[in-house]
């Protein structure tokens, strides 16, 4: 398929789409750069659930670039809401995915930018502005990580495998049926890892690092991006009940697809 394929009303094609959310990522990374070690604000949006001033000014420059150039589509960002709109293009955005580990200075945090039509994610970029990784996809055609195409790990053993995961906000509240499933993946792969960072696990499976992730109650911005890109590397992503993935889903479970069926029966 190819990029140009997707147009509509106002003439624009993926080409553009993807020129803009790669610009607007890096800008994003700028922000982020700033305040990283510099942070005066950091409030809680839940009892573990943080929310900084970089959050917020990352959002803002990624929101002004999008509406300069495509004013009539919808966007869905993680500090500020929705923006209505009445096309079926929109954005979904994460400015900041892993504000924990950022405002720690835990260097694995990411810009999260997905375009989506009728709901159906054909553009997404995830950019990590300390370590400068770029992973990117157009559906149809691949992905990348630095311009270079990526494919999901061929191993088939779940025995053999490396499992990434991270745990909810409200976590408190489900901690028995989280902790089960998290004892059943430690007992059943080679190793199991926790970075705090939903968009950058996906792309991990999609760069090969991780044969599995699985998680529950994520929101759109923190995988729309990420679930095209690994679907482009060759990932298969369902649900717990082993059903096809939505971003607007609340359970997620991505692989390389040969440890699918292992990985669900852990879960």
């Amino acid at each position: 398929m190819e990029a140009n394929s997707f147009t509509n009303e106002d003439n624009f094609n993926l080409d553009k789409v993807y020129q803009v959310a790669i610009a607007s990522a890096y800008q994003a990374g700028k922000v982020l750069s700033q305040y990283y070690g510099q942070l005066k604000h950091v409030e809680k949006k839940g009892a573990i659930d943080l929310v900084t001033e970089a959050d917020v000014e990352s959002e803002k420059v990624v929101k002004s670039i999008i509406q300069s150039q495509f004013p009539k589509h919808g966007i869905v960002a993680e500090e500020s809401g929705i923006t209505t709109s009445q096309t079926p293009y929109e954005w979904i955005i994460d400015p900041l995915d892993g504000t924990t580990n950022y405002a720690h200075q835990i260097p694995i945090f990411a810009v999260s930018i997905a375009f989506v039509i009728d709901k159906q994610p054909v553009v997404g970029i995830v950019f990590n502005p300390v370590a400068q990784d770029l992973f990117t996809a157009i559906k149809g055609q691949g992905a990348t990580h630095n311009g270079q195409r990526i494919r999901v790990s061929q191993t088939r053993e779940l025995s053999e495998s490396v499992l990434v995961t991270g745990f909810p906000y409200n976590l408190r509240e489900i901690i028995d049926d989280l902790m089960t499933r998290f004892s059943n993946c430690l007992q059943s792969a080679q190793a199991v890892r926790r970075l705090g960072a939903a968009a950058l696990d996906l792309c991990f499976i999609a760069s090969g690092q991780f044969e599995g992730f699985w998680e529950q109650n994520l929101k759109p911005w923190d995988t729309a991006a990420g679930m095209l890109i690994a679907q482009e590397a060759g990932a298969h992503i369902t649900n717990f009940s082993n059903e096809p993935y939505h971003y607007e889903m609340s359970e997620i479970v991505a692989t390389n697809r040969h440890i699918h069926q292992d990985l669900i029966r852990c879960l």
